[in-house]
């Protein structure tokens, strides 16, 4: 591919990146997912002496297909696909191409992954394994009982500020994946383990520095994701829970154990911020007994004796 080619490529991708930005709203991380995923596929088309935007469906089938012999899981492959569904559907509405030579592009099925929880008696010992009243202490167990309340992703908990608690009116406001802000409920001992530490702890933590992040490290600084990472090990190894627990282990329990205390699916879906409540769904498959109910109270034969009420 000559070199006049590839410089327009890179400007064609520049305006693409920019329209996800701009006019799709699509947080930085998105971006730059799209960003690798289709400057590979730049690589193997331009190594094929091809250019990424005279890419023919006979290309990029062929490309898939490399994909998936590279190991590939087929969720990745999915993503990239999607990231060339979009592009080049960009192309063909900017009228730089009449044709979208990844329309279709056959998806491949993905294998369901059901999400890894605890029990309720887990998530019990867990919170209970954080003792003491040393700032760190109460740091930890606010922060744990926050996470577990609220079904918050890690990065949403470390990005919280004193603005987004509102204890009063038992709420706190997070933002999200494409910066969505929501607003989740506090319960009773979240409440608790967020005043004490707010009492008795953060402003130890803080040695007079002027930081307006909720969750501080020794430092006096924002804890970060990888921080609260160890956190959750050191406890999550006190009580001998599965090594594999992460923090997004509490936010797949929250989800599960409202379900099994008859929540409906729309409000969980609220709660976890999902756009669609189809990623939502995937937490009904780890609930067998949430579906039984359902099934009895619903199914005209679903009841012992064969009969609704």
């Amino acid at each position: 591919m000559q070199g006049g080619e590839e410089e327009q490529d890179r400007a064609v991708l520049t305006d693409f990146l920019a329209y996800l930005r701009v006019e799709r709203g699509l947080a930085a991380n998105t971006v730059a997912g799209y960003r690798r995923d289709l400057e590979k596929l730049a690589a193997y088309l331009g190594a094929h002496g091809q250019s990424l935007r005279a890419a023919a469906p006979a290309e990029l089938t062929a490309y898939v297909h490399a994909l998936a012999r590279s190991g590939l899981s087929p969720a990745s492959i999915a993503r990239s696909e999607a990231a060339l569904r979009t592009f080049y559907r960009f192309l063909q509405e900017e009228g730089r191409r009449a044709d979208n030579p990844a329309r279709d592009l056959l998806r491949p099925r993905q294998s369901l992954r059901l999400p890894r929880t605890l029990s309720q008696e887990q998530v019990g010992e867990l919170l209970d394994a954080v003792q003491g009243r040393a700032p760190a202490q109460l740091r930890d167990r606010a922060m744990l009982e926050l996470m577990y309340a609220c079904g918050l992703r890690v990065s949403e908990l470390v990005k919280l500020e004193l603005k987004d608690l509102h204890l009063a009116e038992r709420y706190v406001r997070c933002q999200g994946k494409g910066s969505k802000e929501r607003i989740v409920p506090v319960g009773e001992k979240a409440a608790q383990a967020l005043l004490a530490y707010l009492d008795g702890g953060r402003s130890q933590l803080l040695r007079h520095r002027r930081d307006q992040a909720l969750f501080l490290n020794q430092r006096g600084r924002r804890l970060t994701r990888q921080g609260f990472w160890q956190i959750l090990k050191k406890y999550t190894r006190a009580v001998e829970l599965p090594p594999a627990t992460s923090p997004h282990t509490l936010r797949h329990s929250f989800a599960t154990h409202l379900l099994e205390n008859n929540a409906d699916l729309r409000t969980v879906q609220e709660l976890l911020g999902h756009a669609d409540i189809t990623t939502t769904q995937i937490y009904t498959q780890v609930t067998p007994q949430h579906l039984l109910e359902v099934y009895q109270r619903c199914h005209p034969h679903g009841r012992p004796g064969g009969e609704r009420e």
